[in-house]
């Protein structure tokens, strides 16, 4: 086979065999196709598009080019969440100590924030201590001795996606299904789990700016996942504004154990509680997602939630007295309140501009590899549909640089749209694709 005659293939609009795509992914991951032909390859399937069952083949033959973990020898059932990337979602921190505390182990592969979204290592590494690198054996261990593991991905699994996504990041390729799709998925199935639940973010500040788009993702990566037997529910939930309160590190982190503790925002409470039902229903321990909430209700009420958060953070080496006093966390040399310039009706607090802003204060990256700042980040405090006086707390800035906090002021009212008539507050979960 010859790379060119792929490329010229898709470029013209036809399927790749299953046979094409494979040798292309093992060539170009072991360093036989050159990064230009794989760009090329890259923008015709942006604009050509790919067939399901061509997506289901290049997901696999990402799989293929690592290493597949097996959990059956040590757990019989594991489940998996994965979010497509929002602001303000620290989903994970709190969902999976409530599927684990209830007796369904969670071993999952997270990662890092890039642009406005956050990652979920950045946000557990505002704890001293804590490993977020470990072997397959680490891995491995920490599931079957606390039911909960959260661990950045290897180098060893699916590492045709590491250099494909490197690859859309400077093509302008990222926006596209198909290459969405397999990227996902093939993390999802290299990892193991039996079952796998997918909130897929819809608004501002997520990839797919409609339902309509986030629908037709949430279908193909629930198709490939059920293609190779695992159990899949996608759930499409909002991204027009921030989730919860907190946009940041150690902010964001501190508001999950607030949850854990039964307090929280409602919304984010909202959001891990119907989340957690739906991996409890896949994972058999629930008769339906709806009794699965209220399981998950349950186990914030009654705290064996944060209790098994708690072992969690011990487990991977982190300190848990910064869990049980959440003051000892990294926090930010300036505190400003930014108050409403006006009485009205929030209309719009645009997401994507809030994390960017708090990207820019120093919570997140320009590019793989640069430091955050654990500190510093946004709170909101007003939400779409809300009545607000003028003199009435919207935001707080949590900076580390004077100098940036003037201009994050006056971009965050910036991002927000007002009405003088009543507005309707947006809903936070819009279907579930099963």
């Amino acid at each position: 086979m010859r790379a060119v005659d792929i490329i010229a293939k898709k470029r013209d609009g036809l399927a790749l065999s299953p046979d094409e795509i494979r040798w292309f992914i093992g060539e170009y991951t072991a360093g036989r196709v050159p990064d230009y032909q794989a760009s090329a390859l890259l923008m015709a399937i942006y604009w050509r598009g790919m067939t399901d069952e061509e997506t289901i083949h290049l997901t696999m033959a990402i799989v293929e080019t690592g290493d597949v973990i097996s959990l059956k020898e040590i757990i019989p059932y594991a489940v998996d969440k994965h979010s497509t990337g929002g602001v303000g979602d620290k989903t994970t921190l709190a969902l999976t100590p409530i599927v684990a505390s209830l007796g369904l182990p969670v071993a999952k592969m997270s990662g890092r924030g890039l642009g406005f979204t956050g990652g979920t290592l950045d946000k557990l590494e505002s704890i001293p201590g804590f490993r977020s690198q470990l072997s397959p054996a680490e891995f491995l261990d920490a599931v079957q001795e606390v039911g909960l593991v959260v661990a950045g991905q290897t180098a060893d699994l699916a590492p045709a996606d590491g250099k494909l996504y490197a690859l859309r990041d400077v093509t302008a390729t990222v926006g596209c299904l198909p290459l969405i799709a397999s990227s996902v998925m093939s993390k999802k199935l290299a990892s193991g789990s039996d079952a796998i639940v997918l909130d897929v973010k819809v608004g501002h500040g997520a990839f797919m700016k409609t339902v309509l788009e986030a629908r037709e993702l949430a279908q193909i990566m629930v198709e490939i996942g059920k293609s190779q037997g695992r159990r899949m529910t996608a759930v499409l939930s909002d991204m027009n504004q921030p989730l919860g309160r907190a946009v940041g590190n150690a902010i964001e982190l501190e508001e999950a154990i607030e949850t854990l503790h039964g307090r929280g925002p409602e919304d984010f409470r909202f959001l891990v509680t119907t989340l957690a039902g739906q991996m409890l229903f896949l994972g058999d321990r629930a008769e339906d997602a709806e009794a699965g909430r209220h399981k998950a209700e349950a186990a914030l009420d009654d705290g064996s939630a944060l209790a098994k958060f708690r072992q969690f953070i011990a487990r991977q080496g982190g300190d848990v007295s910064y869990v049980d006093d959440t003051s000892k966390l990294p926090a930010a040399r300036w505190i400003e309140t930014v108050v409403a310039p006006r009485d009205g009706y929030l209309k719009d607090v645009n997401a994507m501009q809030v994390g960017l802003i708090s990207g820019e204060l120093g919570a997140g990256r320009a590019k793989k590899g640069d430091p955050v700042d654990h500190a510093v980040g946004v709170v909101v405090h007003g939400r779409v549909g809300q009545k607000v006086s003028a003199g009435e707390p919207l935001f707080t800035i949590h900076a580390n640089q004077e100098e940036r906090v003037a201009p994050a002021a006056e971009r965050l009212l910036a991002a927000c749209q007002w009405s003088d008539a009543t507005v309707d507050e947006l809903p936070l979960i819009y279907e579930v694709v099963r």
